[in-house]
């Protein structure tokens, strides 16, 4: 989580703004008389709301226990998809302030820098680019699909976020 803003609406309620790692806004309006306002905002344009939903306090309370894992614990998928001997494939979203958003593979010399590669990148908007060339260009809220052993998948995140190897 990037940042939560707590502000008080004498007479109404609260509201809680946060900021995903992704970017996204979200704000929640928490109404004196139990509602809850949940608010989504596009990410290119942050003050315009792209839905909204009204909960009544019964409501809320399911779906804060489904969201905290309450009533399921999902298992680690999105993290490690497939390991085979000493080989994984590893999926991997890039935050707004990783440094290799605007960069291509091909600057960031991952596969000489790390031994791991990028074998597919899935945008934004679910379009994929599969076997990526030297010219594929990383964008901001991409999933880098990585394949290598495990310090080699751990070097190319850790190039891609902060732009050098541990």
């Amino acid at each position: 989580m990037k940042l939560i803003k707590e502000i008080d609406l004498p007479g109404i309620g609260k509201k809680f703004q946060l900021l995903t790692r992704s970017g996204d806004k979200i704000v929640v309006v928490v109404h004196d008389d139990g509602r809850r306002e949940i608010y989504h905002y596009y990410l290119e344009d942050p003050d315009t709301s792209i839905s909204m939903v009204t909960l009544d306090d019964e409501e809320s309370r399911v779906i804060a226990a489904i969201i905290g894992g309450m009533t399921y614990r999902p298992k680690t998928l999105e993290t490690v998809d497939v390991a085979f001997g000493d080989m994984l494939i590893e999926w991997y979203k890039l935050e707004p302030e990783a440094y290799a958003i605007g960069k291509t593979i091909g600057n960031m010399c991952i596969r000489k820098a790390t031994g791991g590669t990028v074998i597919a990148i899935v945008e934004h908007d679910q379009s994929k680019i599969v076997n990526p060339g030297p010219e594929a260009a990383f964008q901001n809220g991409a999933t880098v699909v990585i394949l290598g052993e495990k310090n080699q998948v751990k070097a190319c995140k850790y190039l891609l976020s902060h732009g050098s190897i541990q």
